[in-house]
């Protein structure tokens, strides 16, 4: 049973029943009940088994401690679980290792202390282009984010084309309405004459506010409007959480040099370690689909997905 919206729910970020029924098109959404975090379970393609991942790009659940008792109760049913571990929340990488059989680092995620001040967090070259935005863009908090979800799904439309974004990452228009509902979600709007020129949007749950997914347009490109976003939700949110979450470098490598990740460094004061956990539950069954499918075992787990990412 795919859950719906609470209008009393708490914020919950990514361990939110609706975010998990937001990405119900790549696996049905299925609760850990002690810890309450949920994963997606999926079909193995030419075979009758089963295996999940975590809700991406990152699993969260109010309870870590109960992880190991959930995960073991799932022994029966699939064939493998991989996770990235949000790191704000996650236990040490050896608490880590009793609930699963791989924990290794998968990438540094750049995270920001809000109350030291947006002046003294933002580098000189983000302060710059960020000061130029707010002189010539109206920057400011969406009471309604679903009153923009047809301009957001167009614009994010053009950001996966332009990308070439695909499967869970490029998000339906129906995955991000019940992301717009969500209690917690936060959206900032940059616009000019009235028009917009970039969205952003964050999760918020407890002390931390996570940045989700941000968008901006020709004319926002112009006038620096991810610069004066950015600046904007820093100096929101200092009000309202202590810690930011800004995520890691694109794609699926450890590459700190991209220029995503570049642009997230200028607005960081700390990094912390996203682990990738895996646990194989039926390695006779794991073993037989990487041999039918000719797979090289190599460093990607499950080995069988590693086209997926």
């Amino acid at each position: 049973m795919i859950p719906e919206a609470d209008s009393g729910q708490v914020p919950l970020g990514y361990a939110d029943p609706l975010y998990a029924a937001s990405l119900a098109e790549f696996g049905t959404p299925r609760e850990l009940p002690r810890c309450r975090g949920w994963i997606l379970e999926r079909p193995v393609e030419g075979f009758s088994y089963r295996d999940a991942i975590g809700c991406y790009p990152l699993f969260s659940c109010l309870d870590w401690s109960k992880v190991t008792q959930d995960v073991d109760e799932l022994s029966g049913d699939l064939v493998s679980l991989s996770i990235v571990a949000d790191p704000f929340g996650a236990p040490s990488p050896e608490v880590l290792q009793r609930s699963f059989d791989l924990v290794r680092p998968f990438k540094e995620h750049y995270v920001t202390e809000v109350r030291q001040g947006v002046d003294a967090i933002a580098s000189a070259h983000h302060r710059k282009y960020a000061r130029r935005a707010l002189r010539d863009l109206v920057i400011e908090p969406v009471s309604d984010p679903l009153r923009y979800l047809d301009e957001w799904v167009e614009l994010y439309a053009d950001l996966s084309a332009t990308h070439r974004l695909s499967g869970i990452r490029a998000f339906s228009r129906a995955a991000f309405q019940r992301q717009l509902s969500m209690a917690g979600l936060v959206m900032f709007r940059a616009s000019r004459e009235r028009r917009t020129a970039g969205l952003h949007l964050w999760l918020r749950r407890g002390d931390v506010a996570y940045g989700h997914l941000g968008v901006t347009n020709a004319m926002g490109n112009q006038f620096a409007a991810a610069y004066g976003l950015y600046w904007f939700a820093l100096a929101w949110f200092a009000q309202h959480v202590h810690w930011l979450h800004l995520g890691g470098s694109a794609g699926v490598n450890r590459v700190e040099s991209d220029g995503l990740a570049a642009f997230k460094r200028g607005w960081a004061t700390d990094t912390r370690t996203a682990y990738v956990c895996g646990r194989c539950f039926d390695r006779v069954k794991y073993d037989e689909i990487v041999r039918v499918k000719n797979l090289d075992p190599g460093q990607f787990f499950p080995a069988y997905r590693a086209g997926e990412a």
